[in-house]
């Protein structure tokens, strides 16, 4: 089982008592406003995905980490990598995404949670690009795309919602690991 510390976060795989927490995200309007249609997710859906990113790990060696916060042990949302089926055109693909609950936006969380996946991709599972894809208008993960030193690469439209999306890309030989 991997697991993943920061300063402030532990990314590790899923548990039972995660999916509550991850489904208060999910419910969130807000949160899933650039999520392919916007639409929110219940307690089941929830539960489906996590279930599916955790057979991602079986089947991959890569997967969504459940994100916690240190000092508190709460369930902040997700980070991690997966293969984004949902967008043929970039296969094959290896996508670092993220997904936080609202109380933990404007604290370098997302970026934190970000750079350890992506290490964590180029260094422990030797991959050599990694992309990120945002719905156009979503700033701040764009912002963070920056941060983690991407570059956008390619505009189109995500197939299953009709929303225009950026993808950025990195590549192991443009990455440069953080100071520890």
């Amino acid at each position: 089982m991997v697991t993943l510390r920061t300063p402030r976060l532990i990314l590790r795989r899923w548990r039972e008592e995660d999916v509550a927490p991850m489904a208060a995200v999910h419910a969130d309007p807000v949160v899933m406003r650039w999520i392919r249609d916007g639409g929110t997710r219940d307690e089941e859906q929830t539960r489906h995905g996590i279930r599916a990113w955790e057979s991602e790990w079986e089947s991959e060696g890569f997967g969504l980490f459940a994100v916690e916060i240190r000092s508190t042990g709460e369930l902040a949302g997700f980070t991690g990598l997966s293969v984004p089926r949902f967008l043929p055109e970039v296969l094959p693909a290896v996508e670092v995404g993220w997904r936080l609950g609202r109380a933990h936006w404007g604290q370098g969380l997302a970026t934190e949670a970000a750079t350890a996946a992506v290490r964590f991709g180029f260094e422990e599972r030797g991959l050599e690009r990694l992309v990120s894809i945002a719905q156009v208008g979503n700033d701040a993960s764009e912002r963070i795309m920056a941060k983690l030193g991407m570059r956008p690469v390619r505009e189109t439209v995500h197939p299953t919602c009709d929303r225009r999306v950026r993808v950025f890309a990195l590549s192991s030989d443009r990455y440069v690991a953080p100071t520890r």
